[in-house]
């Protein structure tokens, strides 16, 4: 392919994208639009509606003014003000992810590479300017640059680790004159230290996905169980059966932002649904929340046998160190020491830490008024604990082949 076409698809998967994300939400609001409505209001308002919510799913702070008989029908202390709402609904993030992901991986097969992502971000980002200045209401405000650049980072991070891994895939690195450089730097490093970094890098992100794949298999489980609570919660809605698919399609959105919480609790610091709440191992401790059937799946009072949780982020470093050990053994006697295994594992743990502490950071936010602006877990204990249990955990992988 030539340098034109290149550009012209990886713009086009870049519409596509947009398209997507914000048609998940505008579809549904256009078909409320047609069907509750009788189209007696004007359609911009459920566009703006979908677009604040795109933008949303991306980490735009939004700040929301309800009119006065809004706020006082909902009967929430503090909607009478303006309030902030920051959470970000990481389904709509997650999907812009994966396609930066597809992005990427096509344009690294390609010579023309670097013009294929070129063209995918400004794309992208051209039309999440558009969307973010047609966003804008009396209802709901937000900063402009985070408008613009949010959205625009969310899908060019997902198109660099496409590139990354698809040069990676195709071994473009030795025609590659940029990646033929850094393989060079990284190859003059001693091999010990090379070895290390690498471990650090492949041991902390095993670790981390592995927990978030507990998280999710926990999260599914609580789903099922707490099922009939949660039709309970529907059914005392009564939102009918397209306010239904409309408040559904807003959980899975959710969904992802839960699996993180739910790592978080299996972490140990829990999270928090309100101010003065917590929800972790070892209890629950609830007040007034949103009627989201998808909190169904909370669990209720204390927890006996909440603290066996623990074990996963335990299980998760070990299986990470591990999964490592045989860059251990590849390293010289000399260098193979119970240090450089420690500090291997201490690497492995900063990593596990850093990514759980971003995502749980990523993850919470406000979501409401009043008690409700804070919402998620603490990313700071999350990081911490993950680093301090993971790298304990990694050390004991790493050394149990050292001593047999």
């Amino acid at each position: 392919m030539n340098r034109t076409t290149v550009a012209l698809l990886a713009a086009l998967e870049a519409l596509i994208a947009v398209a997507v994300g914000l048609g998940i939400v505008l579809v549904p609001l256009t078909i409320l639009w047609a069907v509750q409505f009788d189209l007696g209001i004007d359609w911009a308002v459920f566009f703006k509606a979908a677009a604040d919510v795109w933008l949303l799913g991306h980490g735009v702070d939004l700040t929301i003014t309800l009119p006065a008989t809004t706020a006082a029908a909902l009967g929430l202390p503090g909607a009478s003000v303006p309030f902030p709402m920051t959470i970000a609904l990481l389904g709509f993030a997650l999907l812009a992810l994966l396609f930066g992901v597809r992005t990427g991986l096509r344009a690294a097969q390609t010579p023309y590479w670097r013009i294929g992502i070129v063209s995918a971000v400004v794309v992208y980002g051209l039309l999440g300017t558009v969307i973010a200045l047609s966003a804008r209401s009396a209802l709901v405000a937000f900063p402009l640059w985070q408008g613009v650049l949010l959205p625009t980072f969310v899908f060019a991070l997902g198109v660099a680790v496409g590139v990354c891994a698809g040069i990676a895939r195709h071994a473009r690195g030795d025609t590659d004159a940029a990646a033929r450089g850094i393989r060079a730097r990284f190859a003059a490093l001693a091999p010990a230290t090379r070895d290390g970094i690498l471990a650090a890098l492949r041991g902390g992100t095993a670790a981390t996905a592995l927990l978030l794949a507990a998280a999710a298999v926990l999260t599914a489980l609580l789903v099922v169980v707490n099922f009939g609570t949660i039709i309970g919660l529907y059914e005392g809605l009564h939102a009918g059966a397209l306010g239904g698919s409309v408040l559904t399609l807003g959980e899975l959105a959710l969904l992802p932002n839960l699996v993180v919480w739910a790592a978080s609790w299996l972490i140990g610091p829990g999270f928090a649904l309100g101010t003065g709440s917590s929800v972790g191992p070892m209890g629950t401790q609830l007040g007034p929340i949103p009627s989201l059937p998808l909190f169904g799946v909370l669990p209720q009072g204390e927890l006996l046998f909440g603290f066996i949780g623990l074990v996963v982020p335990l299980i998760c470093g070990y299986l990470a160190g591990v999964l490592v050990r045989s860059r251990v053994a590849a390293v010289p006697g000399s260098a193979r020491t119970a240090g450089w295994s420690a500090a291997t594992a201490l690497g492995i743990g900063a990593v596990a830490g850093i990514q759980l502490g971003l995502l749980a950071w990523w993850s919470a936010g406000a979501f409401g008024p009043g008690r409700l602006h804070e919402v998620g877990p603490n990313p700071w204990l999350v990081g911490v604990l993950a680093a301090i249990e993971v790298a304990v955990a990694a050390a004991i992988g790493l050394l149990s082949r050292a001593r047999r």
